[in-house]
């Protein structure tokens, strides 16, 4: 039989160890979440519904939206880990801005009910395939 303190040292452990476990199984549950999206801030976070009527009203807005599309782009290559999307044009001669501008103009008018950023996304990823041409 254990000694009164060494019992309770005992349980003080197996407890410990149940309580790491089950916040490790939540820290991993949280982290294969794919409903989670980041919180994406400034012009380029308006929906495409939005962004259609945005252009709609005010064309010289064009050129604000692809502004962010381009440093949103920018975000996302710089974070690349290395040996991943390394020497990516994000303005190549074969789809130039005015190309990748109405890139997006389609996107959200046949994804009306989707995010402007989902459409940056769509386009990086063409230029990506673009690169491989």
């Amino acid at each position: 039989m254990l000694a009164p303190g060494r019992a309770a040292v005992r349980l003080f452990s197996v407890t410990a160890l149940s309580v790491t476990i089950a916040l490790a199984v939540d820290a991993s549950h949280d982290l294969r979440a794919e409903d989670r999206k980041a919180t994406i801030v400034g012009l380029g976070a308006a929906t495409c519904s939005a962004f259609n009527d945005d252009i709609r009203s005010n064309p010289v807005i064009r050129r604000d939206y692809l502004a962010w599309a381009q440093g949103f782009m920018s975000g996302i290559l710089s974070s690349r880990p290395p040996g991943v999307d390394e020497g990516l044009d994000l303005a190549p001669a074969t789809f130039d801005v005015m190309r990748q501008l109405l890139f997006l103009e389609d996107y959200c008018a046949r994804n009306d009910s989707l995010d402007f950023s989902d459409g940056v996304a769509a386009l990086y990823k063409r230029l990506r395939q673009e690169g491989k041409t």
